[in-house]
């Protein structure tokens, strides 16, 4: 579900922008022995790695396995063991909005080569020994770190400028601008998402998570990489980011999860968005997410959840930063653009076309749209509504400032 496209004034115009396992390590043979600190470490990158038909090297740094889909990392979960890939799921009915392109091989840096994983194989970016290290733990490897977490305030170092909606939902839609945010330490991140939840918060929360994020601890540099993440306890025990734990279950071979976005917009200049659709489909009760007009990425197997294997109590759209709080001044972490709502187009980030899916499997227009901003003199957010975006806001800044001391 894939659509990327540039915008220009005064009027918006769309241009279409659109195995190799790790080796073992001679520490492993009979005749040596690796520390025992190394030994989870070890375990644990075998574990990631599948055998792959294909590798290609990105640009960028980042090596892309094309893994045959029976082995992908999903199926390592107790409860999907035994199970097949499902046949294509129900789409919902409704307007489409123009602008949602299928993917072009720009989409993402890896593709810029127009190497693609061959059919029957998913494009996976492969952990590396070097991205287990930079996290706090190799249990934290791939989760965000856990807070109490609230939609009235920030919790534990977490602030977010959103848009949400309350209701019986069974998914959500954007079209979300890509940026390049300054993030300041490497145990920071930004991003940009959509969230399904269900449950509450106060320990049970159910989420399903899709967008863009900066995160240097995670990835290693400092592009915005598309990505999707999911809980069933509010962050606590369960999932994880892209396919860092066994749960979701990818479909494509055409996008690799956790690989950068190219191009992104450019202030004052070009802006480039991507099209995201999380929707639950009817026919086997599995939510499934689609990259720009066509491509779908994957699903989350319902049984993963307890609220959301029913629906959504919730969506919601917009920014969060994780502010490590490692200095006695706000962080200057960017979120969006790095600019403030005010700015407007070009120059702050946006959200257009919000939809949410309903019971009947119909994507309508988020008329019921709430916005709210953690530390509005840090971070803010304005909604509006017009003919060409819908349903939309710009949102963003640029953290610590005069008025975020």
């Amino acid at each position: 579900m894939a659509s990327s496209y540039f915008f220009s004034l005064p009027i918006i115009t769309f241009f279409v922008l659109f195995l190799l396992p790790v080796p073992p390590s001679a520490a492993t043979s009979p005749e040596t022995k690796s520390p025992p600190e190394n030994e989870e470490l070890f375990t644990h990158l075998q574990k990631l790695t599948k055998p792959a038909i294909k590798t290609i090297q990105s640009p960028d740094g980042d090596v892309i396995d094309c893994v045959p889909s029976h082995l992908q990392p999903a199926f390592d979960h107790p409860k999907l063991k035994g199970t097949k890939l499902l046949d294509s799921p129900e789409m919902p009915g409704g307007d489409v909005f123009s602008g949602e392109v299928e993917v072009g091989d720009e989409v993402q840096r890896w593709r810029i080569s127009g190497e693609v994983c061959p059919e029957g194989t998913i494009a996976v970016r492969r952990a590396t020994e070097s991205d287990v290290l930079r996290a706090s733990s190799i249990r934290s490897f791939g989760r965000k770190p856990a807070a109490v977490i609230r939609r009235d305030s920030t919790g534990g170092g977490h602030e977010h400028a959103v848009g949400y909606a309350n209701g019986d939902w069974y998914g959500a839609k954007a079209s979300l601008g890509v940026w390049t945010p300054a993030v300041s330490t490497a145990t920071e991140f930004s991003l940009s998402q959509i969230w399904v939840i269900s449950g509450s918060f106060n320990g049970d929360l159910n989420t399903i998570e899709a967008g863009w994020q900066v995160n240097p601890q995670l990835y290693g540099d400092s592009s915005p990489r598309f990505f999707t993440y999911w809980t069933t306890d509010s962050y606590q025990e369960t999932g994880c980011y892209n396919l860092l734990c066994s749960g979701f279950v990818q479909t494509t071979n055409k996008i690799a999860i956790g690989a950068a976005i190219s191009p992104t917009s450019i202030y004052g200049r070009e802006q480039f968005d991507i099209t995201l659709l999380v929707w639950k489909d009817p026919k086997h009760g599995h939510w499934w997410l689609q990259f720009g007009s066509g491509l779908l990425v994957g699903y989350w197997p319902s049984s993963l959840f307890s609220h959301l294997a029913q629906s959504a109590n919730m969506v919601q759209f917009g920014g969060e930063i994780f502010n490590s709080r490692s200095s006695p001044f706000h962080t200057a972490t960017q979120m969006g653009s790095g600019h403030f709502a005010g700015e407007g187009f070009r120059r702050s980030a946006y959200f257009r076309n919000l939809q949410v899916v309903d019971s009947g499997n119909s994507l309508i227009p988020l008329y019921n749209l709430r916005v709210l901003a953690d530390h509005q003199t840090c971070y803010d957010i304005r909604a509006g509504v017009n003919r060409a975006w819908g349903n939309y806001f710009y949102y963003g800044g640029p953290g610590r400032n005069l008025r975020c001391p």
